[in-house]
């Protein structure tokens, strides 16, 4: 590989992990470039497409970095979102990855994907940058209001691990919760477990 190539290939991955083979072109590295660098140990492969430096230090929710990337329209959700809260002592070993009603949605053992409404799927997210990759991730009383909507995939021991967890650490207020709440239409379901919380 040219020193030139060997300088693209640092600068990118400067700033993210992760880049995908369409981000890894616009920067002037080719599918002959990256085969390269693969082959040179530079760079290596870890899904369809996307690729990460090698020996790359990586953090604790780079596998959210990954999810976002295979799905970029997804929003982590449910217990990934709990964990990366740190509202729940579980720790899942496939990501939850919400996307809108109609997207494509891939299949890998490593994501459990969850379909929102398109009207609910833009409330109670907020975005954060991990490894340089922008990651969106539900909001602590968005979660929690999902864990209850969808107590039957996660149970209901954790939907309340997560209310109590949110509210003994201050992570939001009742009125935000119970916003949520209503939105996935599960303010009646949540109230009880409020009411015998207060």
């Amino acid at each position: 590989m040219s020193p030139n190539k060997q300088k693209l290939v640092m600068h990118a991955f400067q700033k993210a992990t992760l880049r995908s083979s369409k981000q890894l072109e616009v920067l002037g590295l080719y599918r002959a470039d990256i085969q390269t660098a693969q082959r040179e140990r530079r760079i290596e492969r870890v899904a369809r497409g996307l690729y990460r430096k090698a020996e790359a230090e990586v953090t604790e929710n780079h596998s959210l970095v990954l999810a976002m990337q295979i799905v970029p329209k997804g929003v982590v959700c449910l217990l990934s979102a709990l964990r990366y809260h740190v509202l729940t002592t579980q720790a899942p070993h496939v990501v939850w990855i919400a996307v809108p009603r109609g997207v494509w949605r891939p299949k890998m053992s490593s994501l459990r994907i969850v379909q929102y409404a398109n009207s609910t799927l833009k409330s109670g997210m907020e975005s954060h940058l991990i490894e340089g990759v922008q990651v969106r991730v539900t909001t602590p009383a968005r979660t929690v209001a999902d864990c209850f909507k969808f107590k039957n995939r996660v149970g209901l021991d954790v939907a309340l691990e997560a209310l109590r967890e949110a509210r003994r650490m201050k992570r939001c207020t009742i009125d935000e919760i119970l916003t949520q709440a209503r939105l996935c239409r599960v303010d009646n379901v949540i109230r009880p477990y409020l009411e015998a919380m207060s």
